[in-house]
């Protein structure tokens, strides 16, 4: 589940003074022009439900975020994140069905990207772009119902001051888009929770359907999107101990579709995970559908 929302969060893909495919759940190394703005919402729902104990623990996590970039140099931009989500867990426990719920702004993530390679060719580009943000505990973390303090996976935030940071590679050509990227998240202790941190290695291919040839006046654009995430998480740590029933590897897979235009795209696909090797009880994924658009101004 950890997994799934940190792909949701993570795609802060925007790019250019013109709208072209990017990817839907990460970044892009497509550059924001000097003193233009970016701005992409994103809607998000996930579904997890997969529990191996007598618990039938069922979460749902739905959400908006939003995003807004700004070109502070040729190439530099930087970017600020800032998640609502409305989260539920399902549960059974003493013979009773029990339901925590939760919903809020979550924590704002503030992320710096420069271009440090580029090669333009004629129809062709190629940019790595490393970036390094972190993530403030703006949301609140000691919510309560009439059970008492809720569960962290339902809480909206995190409590902990938590970087990020990794590297995005982009080649682009008139018929096709190919994105990878590399990320490493380190989670800081919040009251008395070490979150495990997070590594994945992400893909995705955006190829154009429509219009099959070029020409002048071509006004709009449509993408297919496949994109790939493999995820590990680590053990969370609780009062100093691991966790044994948290973290583990999730492969998914994205399939989507984006229309794009000179000054905004609409997009969606939805998260499958194709493989979940998860720790103990750590509850899986069963899908993340995602939907939204960006506007460039």
């Amino acid at each position: 589940m950890k997994a799934a929302l940190r792909s949701g969060l993570a795609a802060v893909g925007l790019s250019a003074t013109t709208a072209w495919g990017a990817p839907i759940t990460f970044n892009t190394a497509l550059p924001v022009h000097e003193g233009g703005w970016v701005l992409r919402e994103q809607f998000v729902f996930m579904k997890a439900s997969d529990d191996p104990t007598p618990a039938r623990r069922d979460m749902e996590a739905t959400g908006l975020v939003s995003v807004l970039g700004h070109g502070l140099t040729r190439d530099f931009a930087l970017f600020g994140m800032l998640p609502w989500f409305d989260k539920r867990l399902d549960m059974r426990m003493g013979g009773q069905d029990l339901t925590r719920r939760k919903s809020g702004v979550g924590d704002l993530t503030v992320l710096g990207r420069y271009t440090a390679y580029q090669y333009d060719a004629p129809g062709r580009t190629l940019r790595i772009a490393p970036f390094l943000g972190v993530k403030a505990p703006t949301g609140d973390d000691g919510a309560r119902d009439r059970l008492g303090r809720l569960p962290s996976p339902v809480q909206p935030g995190s409590g902990s001051w938590d970087v990020l940071g990794g590297a995005v590679l982009t080649w682009q050509t008139l018929d096709f888009e190919f994105d990878s990227q590399v990320s490493y998240k380190a989670n800081r202790e919040a009251n008395r929770l070490g979150a495990g941190n997070v590594v994945a290695l992400d893909a995705s291919l955006q190829y154009r359907l429509w219009p099959r040839s070029l020409g002048a006046g071509v006004p709009a654009f449509l993408y297919g999107v496949l994109e790939a995430n493999l995820v590990h998480a680590a053990r969370d740590r609780v009062h100093g101990a691991d966790d044994p029933n948290s973290g583990g590897t999730t492969l998914f897979l994205t399939p989507g579709l984006q229309y794009v235009t000179r000054k905004w795209i609409a997009e969606a696909g939805v998260q499958l995970p194709v493989i979940q090797h998860l720790h103990g009880a750590a509850l899986g994924t069963d899908y993340v559908l995602t939907a939204g658009f960006r506007i460039n101004f």
